[in-house]
């Protein structure tokens, strides 16, 4: 007999099962149900899960397996791209932008799907998040346009990605290294990118079996995170510097 998802219980606090338990048909779903209060957010990530669900469905988590992940210090941006960028004039921020990253990254065409999973509930939930200090963004302007951003959420010394978007082409790929960069340099090894596709692959990430994933991120979500805004610390960067400083693909 097929099996079924876990039915989550009302309880924010109640704990999810076990990552390993994810079904492999659809590939990764978890549980279905609960809400996206922050404790269960925290939770579903210090777990390696995630939700991902269409306007009208239940909540759905999932644990892919593999899953998608970028070390920090592995980030790939092509030869052609990191000339263009030492003589760009786009600036990089974090965290001033963020409700409108998510909103730009709800936007975005993706290849292959209809709709987004970026629903107002999901858009309301990271707000939250983001106004306790576990959620982020990097965002990219030219002058005072926005022109590239990605979002996700901090758990100790690991950063799990959750959406990224271009104005213009580049944005998505200048705000990922730029945020690489800036995790790299304070010691945070890995990025999660959830699933993998082509674009992802080539900028480097790596395709990880979920008990690799989930035995490396252990012991970088058990850790004192450093929760608030990043504005200060990261400041102000220029996407030239990325050109130079960048790792170079063919």
């Amino acid at each position: 007999m097929r099996r079924r998802p876990y039915l989550l219980d009302a309880d924010p606090q109640a704990p999810f099962p076990p990552a390993a338990l994810a079904l492999r048909e659809p590939d990764g779903l978890l549980a279905v149900g609960g809400d996206l209060s922050p404790p269960r957010l925290l939770a579903a990530y210090r777990g390696g899960i995630f939700p991902w669900y269409s306007e009208g469905q239940p909540i759905l988590w999932w644990s892919p397996d593999p899953r998608a992940v970028f070390r920090t210090d592995a980030v790939h941006l092509a030869t052609r791209f990191r000339r263009q960028l030492r003589a760009s004039r786009w600036i990089l921020r974090a965290d001033t932008r963020f409700a409108d990253v998510m909103a730009a990254c709800a936007r975005a065409p993706r290849h292959g799907q209809s709709g987004t999973w970026i629903t107002p509930d999901m858009m309301a939930a990271y707000a939250r998040l983001h106004a306790l200090g576990h959620a982020h963004s990097v965002e990219v302007f030219d002058g005072e346009r926005l022109v590239g951003g990605i979002y996700g959420v901090a758990v100790g010394r690991m950063f799990f990605g959750e959406s990224m978007f271009s104005a213009v082409a580049g944005g998505s790929k200048a705000a990922l290294a730029g945020l690489a960069g800036y995790l790299a340099a304070r010691g945070w090894p890995l990025i999660d990118a959830q699933v993998e596709n082509p674009h992802l692959l080539r900028m480097g990430a790596e395709r990880w079996p979920r008990d690799a994933f989930m035995a490396r991120i252990a012991p970088l979500v058990g850790h004192v995170g450093n929760v608030g805004a990043w504005t200060n610390d990261f400041g102000e960067r220029t996407a030239a510097s990325l050109g130079v400083s960048a790792g170079g693909a063919a």
